[in-house]
């Protein structure tokens, strides 16, 4: 099952986004917009997705690229991540806002943003794209900024949102690093 989900994961992300951007006429008629706007990270996350991990482009990138061929990135991370993590952290995110409120939500715009982040880095730094920088660029700037910048929010809620978002980042990367240090030279 786990070969199953690896394989065809980015072809599911692009059929949910499309589903749940149907939805939104619906919801915008009752919801808040602060509200709807926590609900858009999820499908606007699953567009990037589909340019990020469309091929295995994303992680071919980082190991190749990055870490010089080394496999600092596996299928399963790259799963857990994505469905696990980011799908799983932008549903708590929306009952957080429907329970406490929009302010306790802020995780799914400052994640979108420190990963669009992420994406221009590396492409300053290689002066190339890389998988994921459009949407980055053109979706999750925007949308992220939006949010945060509605969504009224005391700085502690600014700081916890930018936290756990910061600390999700350096997570992955510090798997990443650690995986690269045990993996043998690229030939």
């Amino acid at each position: 099952m786990l070969e199953l989900l690896t394989r065809h994961w980015v072809a599911a992300a692009g059929f949910m986004a499309a589903a749940l951007l149907v939805l939104v006429p619906l919801l915008a008629a009752d919801w808040p917009l602060a509200l709807l706007l926590i609900f858009l990270h999820s499908p606007g996350y699953m567009i990037h997705q589909v340019e990020e991990h469309t091929g295995d482009r994303f992680r071919s990138f980082v190991n190749t690229v990055m870490f010089g061929g080394r496999e600092a990135l596996t299928t399963v991370d790259v799963l857990w991540v994505n469905c696990g993590a980011v799908w799983g952290i932008d549903l708590i995110a929306l009952y957080v806002a429907w329970i406490a409120g929009p302010a306790w939500a802020l995780v799914a715009p400052y994640l979108m943003l420190v990963n669009a982040l992420g994406h221009i880095g590396p492409a300053l730094r290689f002066r190339s794209y890389n998988p994921g920088l459009v949407t980055g660029i053109v979706l999750f700037i925007p949308l992220g900024l939006v949010t945060v910048l509605t969504i009224p929010a005391t700085a502690a809620q600014h700081a916890l949102g930018f936290g756990l978002s910061l600390l999700l980042h350096i997570i992955i990367a510090a798997n990443a690093i650690r995986r690269a240090s045990h993996a043998p030279a690229a030939a």
